[in-house]
């Protein structure tokens, strides 16, 4: 006899967590409660909780998390300059840690027993979640049902879910494996499990072929205060506003497509094509202000961190110690981040065409080629060069 009596679900209101929903009943013989988190999946979630009643869920909590997943998760990775491989601004890893604190939240509430997911075993989203969980509260009891049952095919599951009576949903227009959210679209799956086809445009849901796009640019302005973004336009907006007018923005400009193979935390490597619209204009002009903003020292230590940061998201540690200590020294290299970028929008590009701060580090007596009025001694240039090349002409002369 389990001794788990109620389990607290992340339910989505799919065929998957449909099932594990019911699965959870027959095999635990406990109440289970669904939770649906919306961190901007572009979806009403009315429909899934009345499918998580209707599949006997004893509760069902439907959290709105879009404001605080704009501001205290989105924005710190790009005051990061948070980017894995180089490429990817981590869309689903980067909501993950958000989704797992609710969760504990939930089950503190409703005094459950157990937390229980519906990430299979082969991707990182298993990963993300249970380091979140152990993290907030290690004594925590995770069914991960992926690991655990023999339904190992599709049509395991619609066998499963028709002997249930569970409602299936309507098949899909294509077979991806998608994730959306406030900050991007991800695809995985089908034809993209081949690294050499092209995807298919009619796959992409929130931006337009860059070869569609207007013949005219689009310019905007965003203002930035200690790194965060404040204001489009002229207009001040929340954190979740300015990424909703931003994907709108670069969306119709075809920005933010890419298209990549990833390193898995699991050790697999894995295709992914991704929609960042916003977030591709957000990190383009937070770099800009920061050009004339930030010391050239610090810039260096932050960008050395960023990378490692970066991996700590992707890999699900946003809650581990480094990860903490890291973004404080993250937090106090934006204290000077104040000012506006411009960027212009055309055909799939996003440049950078303007910056501007009160407190500019930029001087342009000092770097003018017309008369700088004496704010630099050319001569000194002299001394410093001779200085810096001592170590490499001892060098050349001991004949090495």
């Amino acid at each position: 006899m389990s001794d788990i009596k109620k389990v607290v679900l992340a339910y989505s209101g799919g065929l998957d967590t449909s099932i594990i929903l019911k699965w959870l009943q027959e095999t635990y013989k406990a109440d289970v409660v669904a939770y649906i988190a919306d961190v901007g999946q572009g979806e009403e979630t009315e429909p899934a909780r009345i499918n998580a009643e209707k599949t006997g869920a004893c509760a069902v909590y439907v959290k709105d998390l879009k404001e605080e997943f704009a501001r205290d998760y989105v924005m710190p990775a790009m005051k990061a300059n948070a980017i894995y491989e180089g490429t990817y601004l981590l869309g689903t890893s980067v909501a993950r840690p958000l989704i797992s604190k609710a969760h504990i939240e939930i089950l503190r509430e409703e005094g459950a027993d157990a937390v229980s997911h519906g990430a299979t075993g082969k991707g990182n989203d298993q990963v993300r979640f249970e380091l979140g969980y152990y993290a907030l509260e290690p004594g925590v009891k995770v069914i991960a049902p992926w690991r655990e049952w023999d339904l190992n095919s599709r049509d395991s599951l619609i066998a499963y879910a028709e002997k249930h009576g569970i409602e299936i949903p309507p098949p899909k227009i294509n077979k991806h494996s998608m994730d959306r959210n406030t900050l991007h679209v991800s695809y995985e799956g089908d034809i993209l499990e081949d690294p050499w086809a092209e995807p298919k445009e009619d796959m992409f849901l929130t931006t337009v072929s860059p070869m569609a796009a207007p013949d005219e640019p689009t310019y905007v302005e965003i203002d930035f205060e200690e790194g965060m973004p404040v204001a489009v336009d002229g207009v001040a907006m929340t954190p979740h506003g300015i990424l909703e007018h931003l994907n709108i923005l670069g969306g119709d400009n075809g920005i933010g497509r890419v298209d990549i193979v990833e390193n898995r935390f699991v050790g697999m490597k894995s295709r992914g094509v991704y929609e960042t619209p916003g977030g591709t204009i957000l990190y383009v002009a937070h770099r800009g202000v920061e050009s004339i903003t930030m010391d050239r020292e610090v810039m260096l230590q932050r960008d050395q961190l960023s990378p490692k940061i970066a991996q700590l998201i992707y890999n699900g540690f946003w809650f581990a110690p480094e990860f903490e200590m890291m973004m404080s020294m993250v937090d106090k290299s934006q204290e000077n981040v104040t000012g506006t970028a411009r960027v212009r929008l055309y055909k799939g590009n996003c440049d950078l065409v303007g910056r501007r701060a009160e407190k500019s580090l930029y001087d342009e007596r000092i770097t003018s080629f017309e008369d700088d009025e004496g704010a630099y001694d050319q001569t000194d240039a002299t001394g410093f060069i001779n200085l810096n090349s001592l170590r490499l002409r001892v060098r050349k002369n001991a004949g090495l």
